[in-house]
């Protein structure tokens, strides 16, 4: 970089003080720039790189040409730019004819100027830089360039200086001029001959004086050399490949080497050959490049590509010798970790379990596994990515106390997830595998004690997924309650997660339906105490949720089940907590995380009670229609939105329900059940009570719809009169006087003030007319009389 100096004469305007400063800047790329880089640590060179990387965008932006060739600059998109005028534009696939001849002297220039650096380094890397450039002089000055630049490499005397010119000039060739392969091939022929080097007196001598010894010295090749390797590889012919190990195997010492093949040819061309490979590096020199890393990579390329099937096992055993007798513990694990791949890929669990028992007997002492996380949660991977044949995994005797290494909480459970994941991908029938239920149990158990005040409600609904996944995959068939009994153990040891309570409320009344399809409905004194003792479970469960539409759809469902298996007294006990239930419903309830108004969820709810209750007989010991009644009350003492008619649309649906259960036999009924049109046979009194009830409701309906006179409700009351009048409609018998005038007054009340939607009232009083030309309703006829349209004006 150039001095303080330039940039003051640089202000100048004079000749000679712009031709004095050139000089200056000169003499400091001679002298000062190299002194300027020593004695600085790694992390301020690194930094000092990047000050003189935007020094160079600078200096180049500001005209400062040779600052920015000290540097080192990429010239060709400014030469690039010099090729195109006004008049025409320059293709990315130009011939040299197409360049002007001021962009040729531009770029002349500059290869004159490189060419005058006297030291060979900056002068090679400089020139390698814009190596691209020739293109605007030559069609063949790439080829001619890159022999060339190669023989300069062999006057560079250190090694690893040496290796990494070589290694960048390589780089370059293949992004300008990637069919040249033989100045690629060149290269590295030429490395082979100077590797020698690495192990002469004068490489040995510096390391001495450096501190540094010679394995980490070789490591610092292996970036370079696997470069190289695999810009010659590239689409490389067998031909060569085999070429390029032969001499490789020629030379002594070659651990380096051998490491760097592996790393960068084919796994497929390394597989065919392994136990060649296998006998290379038995002959390199353990005091070099470490034997368990040549393993390591070995065992890469085999994880990639299989082997010849005769020389698995043999692998295998010359692999782990080595690796066994490592003592450093992370060198092992570094090694194990890829070798369990390869034994999984090709053997049975016989050889997993020796391979997972000599890792617990290495990685245990010193709580060596601690530091080894990563690599053990991989080895786990890949088990379970080869045995989807849970019942051979758990059979692998030390799987589960390897699962035992995992003492960081965390760690354990995504470990755990890791395996619950793969049993309900891979796991296609349902299991009773004592095996098998044992140790997920002991899983899913890890994963829910985890779950903490602090745990996020995310990570709770995902352990709750692989959890149910697991409950849905157990299944012990006819043997009903031992069903029963795992559903009754999970509950206790999933208590804290309540998706995973939901899943087994549904899964015993599943069960209990199950039993009922067995016994054709028709249950012995046996089954009938079963499915008490599942709805019993049920009972005592739904208490313990907190979601309050969780409980009340719980509460119905399983209400449901117990009337279809006639328990008569339980379905009561349903019904009666689910009614009780109702008042506890806040205003608003969290969705998905957001704040909603609970109303239209209560609604729905009510609606679906309402169809279930028609078939509900009444108690014995308790009044007519005693379920009702009592809702009824719950519905008039809660407390409903002042701008909200979903009250009226409740009462609306309870007299749907009453018109219902007024009927001689009802719409439908549950098998072996008989619902009050059996219990009462159109009883006159029962009757009454029905219409006394209806006339209760229509009276709340009438005030509320009194209440919504004002100016600002108009438009409800027109929609609530015109949506009462087609519930008269459909459910009443209009040939009772009173009815036949309410529903004239609700048909005028929704048109009184305008607000009536006309094509609404239109089309209701067509259907109207409709209707009265079947024999059964020609009472309505007159009613259509009576129903007069108002016109607007």
């Amino acid at each position: 970089m150039g001095s303080e100096k330039g940039k003051a004469a640089a202000s100048t305007s004079a000749v000679s003080e712009k031709v004095r400063t050139r000089l200056e800047e000169l003499d400091d790329l001679e002298e000062g720039s190299q002194r300027e880089l020593l004695n600085l640590t790694q992390q301020d060179y690194m930094n000092r790189i990047e000050e003189l990387n935007q020094s160079l965008k600078d200096a180049w932006a500001s005209d400062q040409k040779v600052k920015a060739l000290k540097i080192v600059i990429q010239v060709r998109t400014r030469i690039f730019s010099m090729c195109v005028d006004n008049r025409s534009v320059l293709s990315d696939h130009f011939s040299p004819e197409n360049v002007n001849d001021t962009a040729k002297e531009t770029c002349l220039n500059w290869f004159f100027k490189i060419a005058s650096i006297r030291e060979l380094i900056p002068r090679f890397y400089v020139e390698a830089a814009i190596l691209n450039c020739n293109k605007f002089l030559s069609k063949i000055g790439i080829s001619e360039c890159l022999p060339r630049l190669t023989c300069m490499i062999r006057g560079i005397g250190d090694p690893l200086v040496s290796v990494y010119a070589r290694a960048y000039l390589c780089r370059v060739g293949m992004e300008v001029a990637p069919h040249l392969k033989e100045s690629l091939n060149k290269n590295f022929f030429d490395f082979l001959l100077t590797f020698k080097q690495i192990h002469g007196d004068t490489v040995q001598n510096q390391l001495v004086v450096q501190g540094v010894e010679i394995p980490l010295y070789l490591t610092l090749y292996s970036p370079a050399i696997d470069w190289i390797l695999q810009c010659i590889a590239y689409h490389a012919p067998e031909v060569l490949l085999t070429e390029m190990m032969e001499r490789c195997k020629k030379l002594g010492n070659n651990a380096l080497l051998l490491n760097s093949v592996m790393s960068a040819f084919r796994a497929e061309f390394i597989a065919t050959r392994s136990m060649d490979f296998i006998g290379m590096i038995k002959e390199c020199d353990e005091s070099g490049f470490p034997k368990h890393l040549l393993f390591r990579s070995l065992g890469l390329n085999l994880a990639l590509a299989d082997p010849p099937e005769s020389d698995r096992l043999q692998i295998l055993n010359e692999a782990w010798k080595v690796i066994t007798k490592l003592k450093n513990p992370q060198d092992y694990i570094n090694c194990a970790e890829v070798w369990v791949e390869y034994t999984c890929r090709h053997f049975t669990k016989r050889e997993v379990n020796t391979v997972l028992a000599d890792v617990i007997k290495h990685m245990t002492p010193d709580r060596a596994f601690e530091d080894a996380y990563p690599q053990l949660h991989s080895i786990i991977q890949k088990v379970i990515t080869y045995f989807h044949d849970f019942s051979v995994l758990f059979s692998v005797e030390k799987f589960l106390p390897f699962l035992d290494m995992f003492q960081k909480e965390n760690i354990r459970v995504e470990v755990c997830k890791c395996i619950m994941e793969a049993f309900i991908k891979h796991q296609q029938e349902p299991t009773k595998d004592p095996v098998i239920l044992n140790a997920l149990l002991h899983v899913c158990k890890t994963m829910h004690d985890s779950v903490n005040a602090l745990t996020l409600e995310d990570e709770k609904r995902m352990l709750s997924v692989l959890i149910n996944g697991f409950i849905k995959m157990v299944s012990f068939g006819r043997d009903f309650e031992q069903q029963l009994s795992f559903y009754v153990e999970t509950r206790s040891m999933f208590c804290n997660l309540e998706p995973v309570l939901v899943q087994l409320i549904h899964s015993v009344n599943k069960l209990t339906m199950e039993t009922r399809r067995v016994m054709k409905g028709n249950h012995s004194r046996k089954t009938a105490a079963f499915v008490r003792a599942c709805v019993a479970f049920c009972f005592i469960t739904i208490p313990s949720l907190t979601g309050i539409f969780t409980r009340l759809n719980l509460y119905l469902h399983s209400g449901q089940v117990a009337l279809a298996n006639q328990c008569l007294s339980q379905a009561d006990a349903f019904f009666r907590a689910a009614v009780s239930l109702v008042p506890e419903v806040p205003k608003m309830i969290n969705v998905d995380g957001k704040m909603r108004p609970s109303e239209s969820f209560l609604l729905e709810f009510l609606c679906n009670l309402f169809s279930t209750l028609l078939i509900v007989p009444d108690h014995p010991e308790q009044g007519v229609l005693f379920l009702v009644r009592g809702l009824l009350n719950v519905i008039q003492d809660y407390t409903w939105e002042d701008n909200s008619d979903d009250k009226i649309r409740i009462y609306t649906s309870v007299l749907h329900l009453l018109s219902a259960m007024s009927q001689e036999t009802y719409l439908y009924h549950v098998d072996k059940v008989d619902s009050n049109d059996s219990l009462y046979g159109g009883d006159s009194k029962f009757l009454a009570e029905n219409n006394k009830l209806c006339e209760t409701v229509i009276t709340q309906i009438l005030e509320h719809l009194k209440a919504l006179g004002k100016d600002e409700t108009l438009k409800r009351q027109s929609i609530l009169a015109l949506s009462f009048f087609n519930s008269i409609l459909a459910h009443g018998d209009l040939r009772n006087n009173k009815l036949n005038q309410l529903s004239v007054n609700l048909w005028n009340l929704a048109q009184r003030h305008g607000c009536a939607d006309t094509r609404t009232m239109v089309k209701t009083l067509e259907y109207i007319k409709k209707r009265s030309k079947q024999p059964e309703m020609s009472h309505l006829s007159e009613l259509a009389l009576r129903l007069p349209l108002q016109t607007r004006t």
